[in-house]
């Protein structure tokens, strides 16, 4: 498998280093219920606002809930299609808008869900796995398709898989999946004491 690690300014956690966002994906390895669980709990020990958990994730899995996986591939923009169809699970990343506790509008709940996401995406790299998530999806559709409340924001659909040979991909995707990985530099996004300075 091609390998993209991350080329840092000083070492971080190999995990952070290892995690990329492939597009090739083994059509032929689902993943377990156990294995699946550990994605789900690292997720549900994401930190939240008021400790109000307002992500919600909708869980496809090829093999045991066909008809609702097809109808989430279906959301997807036609390209994602193209290579998603290859992940056996699709998860649907929500965040709910009012809290828990008082129905206030939360608008923190947006960055707690990108929190739980990312943890699920790091576990999966610790457990070999890999996962891609897409923003290029028809949330509108999500909300009718999935029957979901008003207050569910639908935020990204995360592809969940074992990796396969980036050859596997059409020429235009091939070339984005052996394309180096790049950030821009640590000044352009961080500051020190003063936004300005």
């Amino acid at each position: 498998m091609h390998n993209k690690p991350a080329i840092s300014s000083v070492p971080i956690h190999d995990i952070l280093q290892n995690r990329w966002s492939p597009r090739s994906f083994d059509a032929d390895k689902s993943i377990d219920p156990q294995t699946l669980t550990a994605l789900l709990e690292a997720a549900r020990w994401a930190p939240s606002c008021f400790n109000d958990q307002p992500w919600r994730f909708l869980v496809c899995n090829k093999t045991t809930h066909l008809s609702a996986w097809e109808k989430l591939l279906s959301t997807l923009g036609e390209k994602n299609q193209l290579w998603a169809r290859n992940a056996p699970v699709l998860i649907l990343s929500m965040a709910m808008h009012e809290f828990g506790h008082n129905g206030k509008p939360n608008r923190w709940s947006m960055y707690d869900a990108g929190a739980a996401s990312v943890s699920l995406c790091l576990q999966a790299t610790a457990m070999g796995l890999a996962t891609h998530q897409m923003g290029g999806f028809d949330a509108s559709q999500c909300k009718q398709s999935f029957d979901l409340p008003d207050a569910c924001n639908p935020m990204s659909v995360i592809a969940v898989g074992h990796r396969a040979a980036a050859e596997l991909l059409p020429d235009d995707l091939r070339e984005t999946e052996f394309k180096a990985r790049s950030r821009k530099p640590l000044n352009e996004c961080f500051y020190f004491g003063s936004f300005n300075a």
